[in-house]
């Protein structure tokens, strides 16, 4: 939700220049997100109601919004284009559709920041809190299916909106960086962290040598799977829509798994003190990979399958080492509501890089087996 409301005469003038007929009534703050400001706009259209979403993006996250608008644009399209020659009856449901303004542009910086407007997508909700496995499944097939509808996506290449965002070597080198530096002295205070993370470097160029030696291509990628980034239909909990594109670009589907397992199978939050509580429910990573590979299983190579298990451990792992950076840092970049919560934020994710350690046997068996039965048919 937005921090600061912007006021209400300049929200309605932004509504105002984009294509959007009819009386415009309320519009209220909407969502749980923390990086853009959202709104919900509803419009009487021949005297029926009509919601669209008003989105300002966040420049100083996303410093290229025009590079970020035209991937936004291009795989909005890409994917209703595709629905409609498969006979798709609710395209503008299972596919963000962005509404132009009165320009035809698909945003528009008016000085006050970058503007967008999506049609709101009715009959479905996301989740903050996955709440069942057959959630999970449905969110992880959704994900799977977002992947493949787009590895046809026509050349020329994404931009990158984040650079290195997901780059385990970058951030390694980060993390040891703020070791060095211990500018706020806090260094002594996570001793057994920062020796969690140094003895674990062997892992941290796995998925970049086997993107290297080409047995693990680059694909078009979400870049921030967390399952509320999933709309599920409200009658058939079925995964709908993918939402929050500003991070969709180059990238490895690896990332992309690790993260739905790092966030999904966690049943504590994030900075959960009592590490006993943290670890991984099998019941929900296999829930994950079903529903992953159901939709998925029919375009990843080997390399991909063979690293799927391997890819929570080191997601986690690169998201704890982040935490840990940060805390040591000063905590500059992720915010924090208490003293030392980014380095328990750590903890947490360390612990599950542990957990998905002890797990890892099984889970490839899992896969394994899985990917014997091989893919369901796309729809």
């Amino acid at each position: 939700m937005s921090a600061a409301r912007h006021p209400d005469a300049l929200l309605r003038g932004l509504v105002g220049r984009f294509r959007i007929p009819g009386d415009v009534g309320a519009i209220e703050p909407y969502g749980s997100g923390h990086i853009n400001d959202t709104y919900c706009v509803a419009v009487r259209q021949a005297g029926a109601p009509v919601r669209y979403i008003l989105q300002r993006i966040n420049t100083a996250v996303f410093k290229d919004p025009a590079a970020l608008m035209d991937n936004v644009r291009r795989v909005t399209a890409h994917l209703a284009a595709d629905l409609a020659r498969r006979g798709a009856e609710d395209v503008t449901r299972r596919c963000l559709s962005l509404v132009p303004t009165i320009d035809g542009a698909s945003w528009l910086d008016d000085g006050s920041g970058a503007w967008r407007v999506y049609l709101f997508i009715e009959g479905a909700r996301t989740f903050d809190q996955i709440e069942t496995p057959a959630q999970a499944g449905a969110a992880a097939r959704a994900f799977g299916e977002f992947q493949r509808r787009l590895a046809d996506l026509p050349a020329p290449r994404l931009a990158d909106t984040i650079p290195n965002f997901h780059h385990t070597r970058s951030r390694f080198d980060v993390l040891r960086a703020a070791i060095d530096a211990d500018a706020h002295n806090r260094a002594a205070s996570v001793r057994e962290a920062i020796g969690f993370a140094l003895a674990r470097e062997p892992i941290v160029d796995v998925l970049l040598r086997a993107q290297a030696a080409g047995t693990i291509p680059e694909r078009v990628t979400h870049n921030d799977t967390k399952l509320n980034n999933v709309m599920l239909d409200d009658a058939t909990g079925e995964g709908l829509c993918v939402i929050d594109l500003d991070t969709v670009m180059p990238g490895l589907v690896l990332y992309d798994f690790g993260d739905m397992c790092r966030t999904a199978t966690r049943p504590t939050p994030e900075d959960e003190r009592d590490l006993s509580k943290v670890r991984m429910v099998p019941g929900m990573f296999e829930a994950l990979a079903r529903g992953y590979l159901a939709s998925a299983g029919s375009f990843l190579v080997p390399g991909e399958f063979d690293l799927l298990a391997f890819s929570a451990r080191l997601i986690s792992f690169e998201i704890g080492i982040r935490f840990l950076a940060d805390y040591l840092q000063g905590d500059v970049y992720f915010k924090t509501h208490r003293p030392g919560q980014n380095a328990d934020r750590c903890r947490c994710q360390f612990a599950m890089v542990e957990s998905f350690e002890r797990h890892e046997e099984w889970m490839n068996r899992l896969i394994a087996d899985l990917r014997a039965r091989g893919p369901e048919a796309p729809a």
